[in-house]
């Protein structure tokens, strides 16, 4: 059998094991548009999981995890969709030992509200909302302080931990519990800034989109990782398609040494679902600021929550 051969056999093996669980058409071609190698396992995965949805980098990624995990285990198995860090190229874990990681949270951070003001903060946060992150957007500075202080004081006495989003030097000097940045604030943030970020003692959160911006995250070893776009959402454009609880559940299996926050499109009725891939936190935006009556929702997620990952 030659090596294309076997690749092709490897491809259809690998979309006919998990090709129902991700909601792939197992019919479909069994493509893609470039290699970085030879090897028949990195091939064929790689040719895999593009009919199975993955974006190139995705793919990349995994065809790379694929190969890895074979020599490993001295044998390719298709049904043995790849979870082990090491396959990955990641560091050891639980990644909270390492000389450079970022301060622990709580590795099941509940409820995780997502809010636009100071104000939706300390509402709630009052409501016993066990982590809120302001999300506010400005370009003016002088606003962006006024509100992080606020943000920062609003939460005092109430237990919530307070993440900012992206405004990580203001976040410092007010002393909020935590700073979260998505992909490309991560990537703009110079040695020197990182550095200072990580020795402000701020718990870090970092935004992904899947399995490559996971393995980017796992390099500065955050305190958490948020995945999504579960389902579809307008709040942002995303440059993935939905993820969907099949793809979360399989990062969580990978991320099993982070606390996890699932993010996107989750409303009550797909909560359970969402639970049920071992992700510790749930953040909402919508589901709580357009509620007709915020608190009593909240206090139902909460209730739903802990009913499921006891917090």
């Amino acid at each position: 059998m030659t090596a294309a051969t076997d690749a092709r056999a490897i491809a259809h093996a690998v979309v006919a094991a998990p090709g129902l669980r991700f909601g792939a058409i197992t019919s479909a071609p069994v493509t893609a548009p470039s290699f970085s190698s030879d090897d028949p396992v990195y091939r064929g995965a790689k040719q895999a999981c593009t009919a199975l949805g993955f974006i190139e980098i995705d793919a990349e990624c995994l065809a790379h995890a694929w190969r890895a995990q074979t020599k490993r285990l001295d044998s390719f198995d298709a049904v043995l969709w790849p979870a082990a860090p090491e396959d990955f190229g990641m560091r050891p874990f639980p990644p909270a030992a390492r000389d450079d990681a970022f301060p622990a949270c709580p590795e099941r951070l509940g409820l995780y509200a997502v809010l636009p003001d100071a104000q939706w903060v300390g509402r709630m946060a009052r409501a016993g909302v066990p982590t809120v992150q302001l999300r506010f957007k400005s370009d003016d500075a002088a606003a962006v302080e006024r509100e992080v202080q606020a943000a920062v004081e609003a939460v005092q006495g109430t237990g919530a931990l307070l993440f900012i989003n992206d405004h990580w030097q203001v976040a410092i000097a007010a002393g909020a519990y935590g700073i979260h940045l998505g992909q490309e604030d991560l990537d703009a943030l110079s040695p020197d800034e990182l550095a200072q970020l990580r020795a402000s003692g701020l718990r870090l959160g970092v935004s992904t989109h899947g399995y490559a911006e996971m393995v980017r995250a796992d390099k500065v070893s955050p305190s958490y990782i948020a995945m999504g776009a579960v389902y579809p959402t307008t709040l942002k454009k995303m440059a993935t398609a939905p993820q969907g609880v099949a793809r979360l559940g399989a990062y969580a299996r990978l991320l099993r040494g982070y606390p996890q926050v699932g993010i996107g499109g989750i409303d009550a009725v797909r909560l359970p679902e969402v639970l049920a891939t071992g992700v510790g936190s749930v953040a909402v935006v919508r589901a709580l600021v357009a509620a007709e009556d915020p608190e009593a929702t909240a206090a139902q997620w909460m209730a739903a929550i802990g009913a499921t990952v006891g917090n």
